[in-house]
């Protein structure tokens, strides 16, 4: 669970350092330090939101495995 949202976290700071250097500017610039937490916590917020919607598929996957099982075993009845 943490570790998609620190992946994503990584992400997001990783997207700022390739934006940076696109534009060739300084990556560590007193100015702009504040940005790279808001980066993370974008990037943080998606992998919370990803593994949610993992949840809710492994959870659906679950229900339709069960529904198929038991029409499985009606039939052989």
């Amino acid at each position: 669970m943490v570790h998609k949202i620190l992946f994503w976290s990584g992400f997001g700071i990783a997207t700022r350092l390739w934006q940076l250097g696109i534009e060739t500017r300084p990556l560590f610039n007193k100015e702009s330090l504040w940005v790279y937490p808001v980066y993370a916590s974008i990037g943080g917020g998606f992998g919370y939101w990803l593994m949610g919607v993992e949840q809710r598929h492994f959870r659906l996957l679950a229900d339709r495995r069960d529904k198929l099982l038991e029409k499985r075993a009606r039939r052989k009845e």
